[in-house]
């Protein structure tokens, strides 16, 4: 990613970051998508804690990943960060796309997640 994108990323976050935050009822679910890879993490924002989070780089995804589109693994992050966030009690959680356009692998987690049982 160049350095110009870049941060019309970090701005594009900025501004919806200031109008969304995980509350302990509803935290907030946090996508970050690098090249290769792709993140999510449930956050509780008042506390500032991260309750559940999952990745391709996850022991548990690692060899499942393997072979598999990209898209395909932004799938099986979505629905592992949601088995792991009901695990703990979290039903509903507020969408935090992390400034990138809901569209391919960030589309693919949240529709997964909420196939997984996750509301928002």
């Amino acid at each position: 990613m160049s350095e110009k994108s870049q941060v019309a990323r970090q701005r594009r976050h900025r501004r919806v970051r200031a109008k969304i935050a995980g509350t302990p009822e509803r935290p907030r679910l946090n996508v970050f998508r690098s090249l290769g890879h792709i993140y999510a993490q449930v956050i509780d924002d008042v506390a500032g804690h991260t309750l559940a989070s999952a990745s391709t780089i996850d022991r548990e995804l690692r060899g499942q990943v393997e072979g598999k589109s990209k898209t395909e693994a932004a799938k099986m992050v979505g629905a592992l960060v949601a088995r792991r966030a009901q695990a703990i009690g979290i039903k509903r959680v507020v969408f935090d796309r992390g400034g990138y356009r809901y569209h391919g692998r960030v589309k693919a987690l949240a529709e997964a997640a909420r196939e997984a049982g996750l509301e928002f």
